[in-house]
This record gives structure tokens, sequence and C-alpha cells, in this order.
């Protein structure tokens, strides 16, 4: 019986353990639970006497990489993974210092998606916070860390830990807070309560998650406070992933005194935005508020005190915590980035237009010297308003968007084109109109932009009432009249600048850049070319990018070429998965031959295809690696200049989308070849 309960014990002990350390998680006390060093790169280094592991300078040189695997992972329900580390370099070497970077590896993907990177030094250990959305697919946590310049430079890992739930949620009963920070004041702060921790100043007899004296909670006491509007913030963790419901947390504010508790939230660019306030001081006891709360883009949210008189005593916060549903008294609907977008390849989606003038009109036409064809495919459906056929001049036709609801902030993204007028500012307009059509605000007009291209504008706008995006097209003169074009419609949750500070999607490029993970055999004038506006040979190459009109893309100059010659671009090593994977991108072609391979040939293209971009859609397979090959020839002509851009891997079946080839692995007959 003694032996049973022993036996009893240790299982107890494991048990607790493994609570301690769920799947995907290590305090590197021991061992490096189930994380291991990819052989291919530096080892992870775990400490002699425990705690964490490192790579460092006395192990590898400069540029350098460590790769830190995971076993395979899931996040049936919502995950927060927090990775506690530090950077440290010399100063002389700040200018290149060590980064981190932490990506997720789904099973079904030849990509790893960059989640979180990070390459401040720091004196003391440091928090990352990441959301991983939940998901039935399986994946592993790979953790790179790249040495930067110096002799002293390391990066260390003391714990990854990962938990059902939000990372926004806290109870403050951890060390870590949950990754929350105090923004330094010299005179007020928030602080840890509760515990071992006693303050006399602003002593609660009990926390509310334990309901105890030796739970814990977050203050801010004005017993230091030396001057009037002196303020404190605790900010959460930024969240990594699309996240919208009600935000609910407990608070006390100490009766009869002078101060203002607000929550806010701030974007990545800085903008702040207040969701919240305490309206009354409330009782003796914990209150609940709650919020809602939609962050379809990274925020953070910083729960604020400001003291306005000589009386300000405390306030207190405790069992921070997120549902994905509305509050009680919230029935607002969620705003649909579908529903609110149009690329009008099948229809006018839930845009509309008014009865005034001919207006637009959805056309499809075969590209030529005078006409490019439509922005989303090369070869499909756009809106024109053609003012050639309006009798007088004025507004000859509004687009209407569907509604929009207020006090949320927009990016809107179009593509446009303008042909034949003299003079091309204000030919094509957005306005913002509110739901009774009686305010109007023009936010975004033509200047001067290259004739014939299709050119992207992007507009960010908030407005306190529920609006419609209205696009006007303008003859000014009777004699001065033209077409303009319109195509691929978007309006997204957010800044517009939000997107520059994300991650790059895994998989794609647009070349504005660089040349992202692609490479070349070699590099001379018969090599792929960046580029950006027209190509140098007169009616070769296209007049702007895919892109945004004004970007980049690369090409080959068949002039530095000769009949025959090859220019190679190779994408990195792609990982072999199961399954179907599709590739688009566009091209552009006056001539010679563009070819997509990697040992059998996939999709080829000979001539003369369009004065358009053109989409490519590639469906294929292949479960071993293997890189992707564009490789282009250059034809008979000085024409026979080729350009490709906005290039995108995805895992899954093209679907039906046509122009698709289908081709397997392993077979190497050139499907779908179209000769001119």
């Amino acid at each position: 019986m003694l032996l049973r309960g022993v036996l009893l014990a240790l299982q107890a002990l494991q048990l607790a353990g493994a609570l301690d350390l769920p799947a995907g998680s290590c305090a590197f006390e021991e061992s490096t639970c189930s994380f291991d060093s990819v052989l291919a790169f530096l080892p992870w280094i775990l400490n002699e006497e425990g705690h964490y592991i490192y790579v460092d300078t006395s192990f590898g040189k400069q540029g350098e990489k460590a790769v830190l695997l995971s076993s395979d992972l899931q996040a049936e329900e919502w995950s927060c993974l927090r990775l506690v580390y530090q950077i440290t370099t010399s100063s002389e070497s700040l200018s290149d210092p060590s980064q981190l970077n932490l990506y997720m590896r789904f099973e079904d993907e030849s990509f790893d998606r960059l989640l979180w990177s990070a390459k401040e030094p720091s004196d003391s250990w440091l928090i990352a916070s990441l959301d991983l959305q939940n998901s039935s697919k399986k994946f592993k946590i790979l953790i790179e860390g790249v040495l930067g310049q110096g002799n002293t430079a390391s990066i260390a890992l003391f714990e990854i830990k990962m938990t059902t739930g939000y990372c926004i949620e806290c109870d403050f009963e951890e060390n870590h807070l949950c990754g929350f920070v105090n923004r330094w004041n010299p005179n007020v702060n928030w602080f840890v309560g509760g515990g071992s921790i006693r303050n006399v100043h602003s002593i609660l007899p009990q926390d509310h998650t334990f309901k105890s004296e030796l739970g814990h909670y977050m203050y801010v006491d004005s017993v230091y406070v030396k001057h009037f509007q002196e303020v404190a913030q605790l900010i959460s963790p930024l969240t990594t992933a699309p996240m919208a419901g009600c935000l609910s947390f407990y608070y006390q504010i100490q009766q009869g005194n002078d101060n203002v508790f607000s929550l806010y939230t701030r974007d990545v660019a800085g903008l702040y935005e207040e969701i919240w306030k305490a309206d009354r001081p409330g009782n003796a006891a914990w209150n609940l508020a709650e919020v809602e709360f939609n962050a379809p883009y990274p925020m953070e949210v910083i729960f604020e005190v400001a003291f306005n008189g000589p009386k300000g005593g405390y306030v207190a916060l405790d069992d921070i915590s997120f549902s994905p549903v509305h509050c009680q008294n919230q029935t607002e609907l969620l705003f649909s980035v579908v529903e609110a977008s149009c690329n009008f390849e099948q229809d006018l989606c839930n845009f509309y237009q008014d009865k005034e003038g001919p207006g637009w009109t959805r056309v499809k036409v075969k590209p030529n010297m005078y006409r490019a064809g439509d922005h989303t495919t090369g070869l499909g459906y756009y809106l024109l308003a053609n003012t050639k056929f309006t009798s007088q001049p004025g507004y000859i036709g509004r687009l209407y968007g569907p509604s929009l609801p207020g006090n949320l902030q927009y990016c809107l993204r179009f593509h446009y084109a303008i042909y034949g007028f003299l003079k091309m500012s204000d030919t094509l307009a957005v306005y913002i109109f509110e739901e009774n059509h009686v305010v109007q605000e023009k936010i975004w007009s033509v200047l001067e932009s290259p004739r014939g291209v299709w050119m992207q504008a992007e507009i960010t706008f908030k407005k306190p009432m529920p609006t419609k995006v209205v696009f006007m097209s303008l003859c000014k003169s009777f004699w001065d009249c033209g077409l303009v074009a319109l195509d691929d419609i978007t309006i997204q949750l957010g800044s517009c600048s939000s997107s520059e500070k994300l991650p790059p999607p895994p998989g794609e490029c647009t070349f504005e850049q660089d040349e992202c993970t692609f490479t070349q055999e070699k590099r001379n004038r018969s090599s792929w070319h960046r580029r950006r506006g027209e190509t140098p040979t007169s009616y070769t190459g296209p007049k702007g990018d895919h892109t945004t009109g004004v970007g980049y893309y690369m090409y080959i100059e068949a002039s530095h070429m000769v009949y025959g010659q090859k220019a190679r671009l190779l994408s990195r090593p792609l990982r072999g998965v199961s399954g179907k994977h599709c590739l688009t991108f566009f091209y552009h072609m006056y001539g010679g031959e563009l070819a997509y391979s990697e040992e059998s040939l996939l999709w080829r293209r000979r001539g003369e295809q369009s004065i358009s971009w053109l989409r490519a859609l590639i469906e294929y397979s292949c479960e071993r690696q293997h890189q992707i090959i564009f490789e282009a020839i250059r034809g008979v002509s000085i024409r026979s200049d080729i350009a490709i851009d906005d290039i995108k891997f995805q895992a899954g079946p093209c679907g039906e989308m046509e122009d698709t080839t289908q081709q397997s692995s392993g077979h190497s007959e050139d499907l779908n070849e179209i000769e001119y």
C-alpha cells in the first residue's frame, strides 16, 4: 500500500507538471522539452544551470541562424503564446543588432508564416504575447535567432508558454502580469497590490479573483501626485490576430475623489480612441465593466487614470477577460469586408448608382493599344464611365457603395485608369455621404497620373455617423471629355498604414521593397531586372507595375539579350507537402517565351499576349522539397520584353477560376500551351 501511495503521489506530481507546462511550452529547466534545434543551423545551448537557452557569437558568426522547432501542435481553441526573451549587443553594433523571429508552420503549407519579429536590445527579460486563432489544422512553432554584429551579440529564451485563452486577458496572479506594462511616470504609476505586497495608502481588503487578501490586482494611488492632470497608463500586449467581442474587467474607485478612469485603444500608428469611461465612482465593492471591443488589426488596450484634483484617491483593476460575442447591451452588426468590396467579375456586388445621366457601365474589352483590360485578371470586367456621350458638362455618374457603420476607421483601396482627357484633375473623385445624403465631403480626387495605366488609390477615413462611399466621374467641359475606368474596390477596417506594420504574407511578393526570397543563377545585363515605370525600349514592356501602377516589377530587357537566351528567377526551396497548391502571378509579354517550371514544365506562353497585365493560375502538387523557376526566353524581336509581378503561393486548389492548369508533380508534358 505504501508503494502504491508513492506511485500515486509521483503520478500526481507528473500530472501537475504537465498542467504547469502545456503542449508547446517549456521553462528550459533541465531540457528543451518538445523543442529541438534544427541540425542544419547553429544549435541552441542549454545554460549549465538551466533556466534558459541561448546562442551567441562564441558559437557562430554574424548572420548565422539558430532554429528551434516544436513538435506537432494544435489550437482547437483560441490560444496565447508567450515568449520570454532577451537580445543583447555591444554599443558599437546597434546599427546591425541580432534578431529573433517566430513563425508558424502549418502541415499543408510550403511557407512558414512570420507572426512576430524583434531586434531591440535589452538589459532585462522581455515578454512577447501572440494570439493564435483557433484552427483544426496541425502546426509547428519555429523560433529563429539571427546573430547580429559584434563580439558580444547573443539571443536567449527564458520561457515559452502556450495556454488556452486570449493574450489580452489577465488576473494578475502571475509574475509576468500577462505582458501588461506600466508606462513609467515619475509621480504616478500602476503597481501590483495584494498578496505579500501591502501599501498603507491604498490597501484593499481583498482582490476580485480569489476574494482574499492573498490575491493580486493592479492599482493607481494619488499619494505621490505633485501636479494636476498626472496620468498613469497600463498597456496591454499588442493584439496579433483579428478579434471582436466583449472586453470585461472589474474595478474599484475610491469614492468622492478627483480622478478619471478611462479605457483607450491605440493602433500601431499611435492613434488613440476612447472606448469607455467610468461615469460614476461606483461603490466600495468591485464593479463590472463591459466594453464592446473591435480589433480587426493590431492594437493595444490602455487603462488610463488621470488625476484632476488634490483628492485623487485610488483606482484598482482586476480580472480582465474577453468573449468573442457581443456585450449584453450591444446589438451592433459586424462589418463585412466581403459585402463592402467588389471586383465586378460577376455583377455590381452591393454597389449601385443613381438614375442621373448615363452613369457607370460594367464592360469587358479585348485589350488593345488604346484600351487595357481589367485589373483583376486582364481579361475580365470593370466599370467604365464614358463622358464623351454626355450631352452637357457636369457630374455624369455616381456610384454608391454599401452602408458603413459609423465611428470606425476604414481603409478604402481601388484601381482606376483615365483615358482621353486633356486636363485630368477632378475627372474622378470620391465623396463620403452621410446616410441622409445631405452632408457630403470630398476625400480624394485625381490630380495627375499616367494615362491608360491602372493606378491604385488608398484613403483612410472615419466618420461618427453611418456613411457611404460615392465615386463620381466628371466632365468639366464639352470639349474635354474622356473615359474613366474603375476596378477592384476593397474596404477594410483600420488605417491603410496599419498593413505596412504587419509581417508580409508568406509566399507573396509584389517586388515593391526588393526581390523577396527570389534569387538568380547569375546577374548581368541579360538577367531579370527590378524596375518601375516604362521599360527603356519603346512599345515593348508595361507602362507601370500591376500592384499600384507606380511600383516595381521584374522584367527582362530583350535588347540586352540574343535570340534564345534564357533568364531564370528561382524561388527559395519550398517544403514538400501533400495536397494541391495554387500559384498566381501577373505577366506582361510582347514576345519571347515565359515558362514556369521545376523539374517538369507546368505552364508556358509564347509570343505577344496582350498590352495588359494578365493573370496566370497554376495548380500543382509536390510532396518533396522543390523550387519554382520563372524562365524567360528572348524571342526573335527586340520587342520580346517579358515582365512579371504580384506572385502569390496559396495552400489548397485554385478553385473554379478560369485559365487553371492542373499538373501532378510526376508528369512532364506541356499543358495549356498557347502559341501566336
